[in-house]
């Protein structure tokens, strides 16, 4: 649960509420990092979220590896 809540922390409040809900990449800000974005059903409504996140995937597949980023250089 704790891995759960360091990558994605609002959506246990949603599943312990009784309502799904799932983080799903949906791409990249200009400096590299990448952007999420949550999604939240009524109960029961988990084919739903399953639905539309395959449905996201399709329309822009998602990395799966973490962004390349260079490290800061100091002065």
């Amino acid at each position: 649960m704790a891995v759960n809540v360091g990558y994605a922390p609002m959506t246990g409040v949603w599943n312990l509420a009784g309502w799904p809900a799932m983080s799903v990449p949906f791409g990249t800000h200009a400096t590299g990092l990448p952007i999420g974005v949550q999604l939240i059903a009524p109960p029961g409504g988990e084919p739903h979220l399953l639905a539309l996140a395959a449905q996201l995937e399709a329309a822009h597949p998602w990395p799966r590896h973490a962004p390349r980023r260079e490290p800061a250089r100091t002065a």
